[in-house]
């Protein structure tokens, strides 16, 4: 039987929950109440009051033994040192501490003989010192006072007592000097003789003693001192505060502040800070005022770098302030400047981060976007990716270098292709290697296509397993360089065509290891066709003025996440933002000269010759850069959006733009003889023009319909 609830329980006239649920009863016969029906009574508990939301809290009372005790085991420091439990970090410390030692040895055994001629200047008053100091203990000066002071009071006892004292102490004194002076002056005149030189190094040692004595009252030291100018003040959570507050990053009143997730610690060469900002305030609105930040923690913004954890929360912010200016620091070698040799389709040493660390780059399944202002660094960026390439002899290299500086002519040697120039013919050259790449992925892509699925287990794309298993296929990976690439997207007769084309590689070669590498200079809308920077996987942003071509390059909003190059100075050549996807860092590319460039392609040469793997022109063979497209191909990209009819003589224009070198002697003719020329272009792929009439345009003509072009392969 249910209790009479009471009036509102809960702020609800009648009750909303079950507060008690008892057992059912037994069910009925089978024959009166069907046996899937239950009952179920609620029980409403009368006067019910409001319980609290929260749950109790289980642990000790604030206060108590157990209490402090847990707090400091929440917040313990580990039992063994964490440089004792990496064996990376391990190696590293003892690494530095090695060279650190060492350097400060050679540092100063370089420098002895001018602290040993210091010293030799300083022994004339060391030995001066010296012997006015014998000269009071022989004489026994410290008592003369004493003795003044009993003969000024007439105490002739006490006179004659001090007196006896005095000679009793002296005479030895006297002796021992006479016979130590005699003793030194014989053997030094003895050995003078016998060996001069044992002498005269006992008498520089002996006068360097006497100079150690004879310091200056100057202060100033004997030893040269190193000074780090370029080495800064260690962290502290006190900086930190008034840098947030500075920057108008605390908490308002009433509300929780900035919060220390964990304490301030060493992380590599400086000191890493994870802090929780007050509720509802984004790690992203510091990194926006990165500047600020070094302003206000008057260091130089080199040496801040703020990022969001987002493993842990939006508002969490960690804070990496290095202890030396990487911009002064010395140059980090490239992992492979010496030995090995590298695999395309792992990822690929590429620079360091801020904090020392190694930044890899991934090429394969990927494309890669550079773009920073000229003398922002970009040759250095370039030698670091095509040299790590050029170390996998797999890897087929076709490169364009449309400035003509020759600054990639270390690896011409291993490469398939390599053109360096900016005229018309060096351009025509890089689209038809882009024609080239979109043949060679369509024939990958029929192979792949024809294996079962047993073969493709991580989907249809080219993996080193399937390569090594069919090498007749030559299914290696094909990286396609392109410098300077605005050259090509600003030409006015080349532009669109190479837009097309780079977008086609960039969204359909990939998985069948054709890789597309575009480096540019001039980061701005019209250098870079948006179906270009929004296809492209991986983006390298270098210095740049404004945030439009920092967007252009790292992606839209790019700016607004706190990926912004622009705070990167332009004397920090060959640093950048790194970003795949959303998320980016800071990363420096090796530093690796041209000649160091030639001694690692010479390198590359040999492990290519040794695998049989060189072609195309690094062994005088002419390379044929196949060109599989159609002009049924061409109408698909030249074709007006959202256009179902347009006329023939406006279709030969478009083709002409596109690719002169193809369509436009159709232009030199009339507009039926271009007309004609077309349909006949269209017969073997069974497209047919005919009559149209556009009233938008210029009344009837001949022209194609989109309906009558056959759609592209979806394999592709």
């Amino acid at each position: 039987m249910t209790e009479t609830a009471p009036e509102r329980i809960n702020g609800h006239t009648e009750p909303q929950v079950a507060l008690l649920k008892f057992a059912p009863e037994p069910a009925p016969p089978v024959d009166d109440v069907p046996s899937t029906l239950t009952e179920t009574i609620i029980d409403v508990v009368e006067n019910a009051e409001p319980r609290p939301v929260d749950p109790p809290n289980p642990g000790a009372e604030p206060g108590s033994w157990l209490a402090e005790k847990q707090a400091y085991l929440a917040e313990a420091p580990p039992v063994v040192p964490t440089f004792l439990r990496s064996a990376a970090e391990f190696v590293d410390a003892t690494r530095w501490t090695i060279s650190y030692y060492a350097h400060v040895t050679a540092f100063h055994a370089l420098r002895v003989p001018v602290y040993l001629a210091r010293l030799l200047l300083r022994a004339p008053r060391g030995a001066g010192r010296l012997l006015v100091r014998w000269g009071k203990w022989v004489a026994d000066t410290e008592a003369r006072p004493v003795e003044a002071k009993a003969a000024a009071s007439a105490d002739i006892e006490a006179w004659l007592s001090l007196s006896r004292e005095h000679s009793r102490r002296v005479r030895p004194r006297r002796i021992a000097s006479i016979a130590v002076a005699t003793a030194t002056g014989i053997t030094s005149l003895v050995s003078t003789f016998l060996v001069p030189g044992w002498t005269l190094t006992a008498a520089i040692a002996a006068a360097a003693l006497l100079g150690v004595n004879g310091k200056k009252s100057d202060g100033k030291p004997l030893i040269t001192r190193y000074v780090a100018t370029n080495v800064l003040r260690r962290l502290d959570s006190t900086e930190v505060f008034d840098a947030l507050a500075a920057i108008g990053i605390e908490g308002k009143k009433g509300r929780k502040g900035v919060e220390f997730a964990s304490e301030v610690m060493r992380d590599g060469p400086g000191w890493r800070a994870e802090v929780d900002l007050p509720p509802g305030i984004e790690a992203t609105a510091v990194l926006e005022k990165r500047a600020a930040l070094a302003a206000a923690m008057r260091r130089p913004i080199s040496t801040v770098w703020p990022e969001a954890d987002r493993t842990a929360h939006p508002g969490r912010l960690v804070l990496w302030v290095a202890q030396r200016d990487p911009a002064k620091a010395g140059r980090k070698l490239w992992p492979l400047m010496r030995e090995g040799q590298a695999d395309v389709y792992e990822p690929l040493p590429y620079g360091f981060d801020p904090r020392g660390n190694l930044v890899e780059i991934t090429l394969m399944y990927s494309n890669l976007l550079v773009g920073g202002i000229p003398g922002s660094g970009k040759t250095s960026c370039a030698l670091a990716i095509v040299l790590g390439v050029a170390l996998d002899p797999t890897a087929e290299l076709w490169i364009y270098e449309l400035k003509g500086s020759g600054d990639l002519d270390a690896v011409k040697p291993i490469c398939h292709r390599y053109v360096s120039g900016d005229e018309d013919e060096d351009l025509e050259a890089a689209l038809a290697g882009m024609r080239s790449g979109i043949a060679e992925y369509q024939r990958r892509a029929a192979f792949i296509r024809g294996l079962p699925a047993s073969e493709v287990p991580e989907g249809r794309k080219v993996t080193r397993a399937l390569a090594e298993k069919y090498p007749d296929q030559q299914l290696g990976p094909r990286v396609i360089v392109i410098d300077e690439v605005q050259e090509l997207f600003t030409h006015p007769d080349y532009k669109e065509e190479a837009a097309a084309l780079a977008t086609r590689l960039i969204k359909k070669a990939r998985a069948y290891g054709i890789i597309l590498i575009l480096l540019t200079q001039n980061p701005d809308a019209p250098s870079l066709p948006t179906s270009v920077s929004s296809s492209v996987g991986t983006r390298l942003c270098l210095a740049v003025m404004d945030w439009r071509a920092n967007n252009n390059v790292l992606g839209t909003s790019a700016y607004e996440r706190g990926l912004r190059a622009t705070d990167i100075s332009i004397d920090e050549q060959g640093t950048g933002i790194l970003a795949r996807g959303r998320e980016g860092i800071t990363v420096r590319a090796a530093f690796i000269k041209q000649t160091e460039a030639e001694d690692i392609a010479k390198r590359a040469l040999a492990l290519r010759t040794a695998a049989g793997t060189l072609s195309g022109q690094s062994v005088g063979a002419q390379v044929e850069e196949l060109d599989v497209e159609t002009v049924v191909d061409h109408l698909r990209v030249i074709w007006p959006d959202g256009v179902e009819s347009v006329h023939s003589h406006r279709l030969v224009d478009a083709l002409a733009r596109f690719r002169p070198d193809l369509y436009k002697p159709w232009t030199e003719m009339d507009a039926a003889a271009a007309s004609t020329a077309l349909s006949a272009a269209l017969k073997p792929f069974k497209v047919s023009t005919r009559q149209l009439t556009i009233r938008d345009c210029c009344g009837g003509a001949k022209g194609l319909r989109w309906a009558d072009i056959p759609p592209a392969e979806d394999s592709e």
